[in-house]
């Protein structure tokens, strides 16, 4: 319930369903078009709107609309006559979800395991002219641990940082914390190409079976709600099952490839 001393921004609902023309204020400059601005608009007329695209092409008309609607940013729209608000502002008028500050999410490694394992088919269709093959898998996830290495070489020193809140060897050995990426890394492509097993298998194994003690003590031990550096320094992935089953693939991958490696397969 909204008291008399609440504000609450107007949704789709609040606004008659023939009210189909969007005024829109946006900063179109020669050296800046604001982004949001485009996003605003492109999102009116896929709702069936017709936009009033009103061009703020100076700093001074800019600062000016600014100081007459009482707003710190644009762009605004404004429909029926209802001031909506910026762009997050209109994602929630049409029932958008608005992700907050500090929210969590496993969008980034969903992408990156999808990824991975649409290129891992491919590899294997090329190769060997199939997709039913056990080869997949080992594609899978060494293809996976050479695009989690590369989120985090983007920002060794970020990824450093994180990983420093729950790893327990990098809590000890500090180097340990930048070391991880081109460990990771190195063992997914050697894993790609099928080479120096002895490296590679020892290497996943290793960094596999201490990140993987180390999110099930923090997570499940000492019951703390952190954010995982699987997916780099700027991560939002929640750490707990995604991040200790991560681990458990390059714990399950280090085994196999050496079991092969000295079997001599």
């Amino acid at each position: 319930m909204t008291t008399a001393t609440e504000v609450r921004n107007p949704t789709a609902s609040d606004i008659a369903s023939d009210a189909k023309v969007a005024t829109v204020y946006r900063m179109v400059m020669p050296d800046h078009v604001c982004p949001y601005g485009l996003k605003t608009k492109a999102l009116l007329e896929r709702k069936g709107y017709e936009v009033d695209d009103h061009w703020l092409e100076t700093r001074q008309e800019t600062d000016d609309f600014k100081e007459k609607h009482g707003v710190s940013t644009t762009p605004q729209t404004f429909i029926d006559g209802k001031r909506i608000g910026g762009y997050d502002d209109l994602r929630e008028f049409f029932g958008q979800d608005v992700p907050k500050e500090g929210d969590t999410t496993y969008q980034p490694v969903i992408a990156i395991f999808s990824v991975a394992f649409l290129m891992a088919l491919a590899f294997a269709w090329s190769a060997i002219g199939t997709v039913l093959d056990f080869r997949v898998i080992e594609w899978f996830i060494a293809i996976a641990m050479t695009l989690l290495g590369i989120q985090k070489l983007q920002d060794v020193e970020g990824f450093s940082t994180m990983f420093l809140n729950y790893d327990l060897l990098a809590r000890r050995k500090v180097e340990y914390a930048y070391v991880y990426p081109f460990a990771e890394t190195l063992a997914g492509v050697l894993m790609i190409a099928g080479a120096l097993a002895w490296l590679s298998a020892p290497l996943a194994l290793f960094v596999g079976t201490v990140g993987a003690v180390s999110v099930f003590k923090a997570v499940y031990v000492d019951k703390r709600e952190l954010k995982c550096a699987c997916v780099g320094g700027s991560s939002s992935v929640p750490l707990g099952f995604i991040s200790l089953t991560e681990n458990l693939m390059m714990v399950a991958m280090g085994l196999w490839t050496g079991g092969r490696w000295l079997a001599g397969i």
